[in-house]
């Protein structure tokens, strides 16, 4: 149900929809296993380097694994994110599901590695080499022993995200009663995860 606002929250200068969604009380586990589940639930997501003299350039990105809290993306080591990684390895990754609005924003570092990489077979899948071609000269072939083929490995240090608490009727009704009555809506839960917890859960993944 939609929390009235207070004063109290005017006057400390809060967000009273953060305020209200916030958690902190839920198990560091939990909300990560909650977080891995919204992820694998999405094939894709926003991959943002920055580039000298422009800033934030973001991608669309399918991912090609997930481990623990960190993802592995493979790319055509051709691609310009390659020259904007050399001068910031900071990235940022998010999701958004649209249908539930379950999203998520993850700051990490990312390291490329080359075709050397043994990763890059255990994750190629069928249909990657859809985005490289075939120039049909036996070597630059888009199969996982293309040259042209490199990894990007986000190792996750600051994760944001937000899940759903209710269904999508329920959070039209939430918004709308919120809306009517002027109090706040309230349709999810809103959570960080530091580098302390980030590690101990890549420890445990490992």
């Amino acid at each position: 149900m939609p929390e009235p606002l207070t004063k109290e929250e005017v006057d400390s200068k809060t967000d009273p929809t953060v305020a209200t969604q916030w958690d902190e009380s839920t198990p560091k586990d939990e909300q990560f296993q909650e977080l891995y589940k919204i992820a694998d639930g999405m094939k894709t997501c926003l991959l943002t380097t920055t580039r000298p003299n422009v800033g934030p350039v973001a991608r669309s990105m399918a991912i090609a694994k997930r481990v623990g809290p960190d993802f592995l993306y493979l790319a055509n080591i051709h691609s310009q994110k390659f020259e904007d990684l050399k001068e910031n390895k900071t990235v940022q990754i998010t999701f958004q599901d649209s249908s539930t609005q379950n999203w998520i924003s993850i700051t990490g570092q990312a390291v490329t590695t080359d075709n050397a990489d043994p990763r890059i077979k255990q994750i190629y899948s069928k249909g990657v080499n859809a985005w490289f071609g075939d120039l049909g000269d036996g070597i630059h072939t888009g199969m996982p022993e293309d040259p042209r083929m490199a990894l990007i490995e986000v190792k996750a240090k600051y994760i944001a995200y937000w899940k759903s608490t209710v269904t999508s009727v329920g959070f039209l009704k939430e918004v709308t009663q919120a809306s009517l009555t002027g109090k706040v809506a309230d349709t999810g839960v809103n959570r960080q995860l530091f580098e302390k917890d980030i590690q101990g859960a890549r420890d445990s993944s490992s």
